[in-house]
């Protein structure tokens, strides 16, 4: 699974809003790490499987992760929601609107 927001471009309200509810719009593998998504001291050096996903009311997103290698569904299903605004802005860039619609 290939990180598909790696562009520094910042996702936008109109973008958001053009999702269709319940569609993943990111996803991708980063190393769990003061560098990459830092989830866990214990497991320094393993890599995450996240996925980005517009909620299901109120135009709202959140993002899952959980150790890599797994499947998105599980992710969904299982994963932990990444709850740090560094991690969030990291993994989705995204305007003040956006983030103001990220559910925790």
């Amino acid at each position: 699974m290939e990180n598909t927001n790696t562009n520094s471009v910042e996702l936008t309200l109109e973008e958001l809003d053009s999702f269709e509810v319940g569609k993943v719009f990111a996803r991708g593998i980063i190393p769990n790490s003061p560098e990459g998504v830092y989830m866990s001291d214990s497991r320094v050096g393993d890599s995450l499987t996240w996925v980005a996903k517009k909620g299901f009311g109120y135009n709202d997103w959140c993002i899952y992760c959980y150790w890599s290698p797994t499947t998105e569904a599980y992710v969904l299903k299982n994963g932990e929601k990444v709850v740090s605004e560094l991690n969030i802005r990291k993994l989705v860039p995204c305007t003040d609107e956006v983030f103001a619609k990220y559910r925790y």
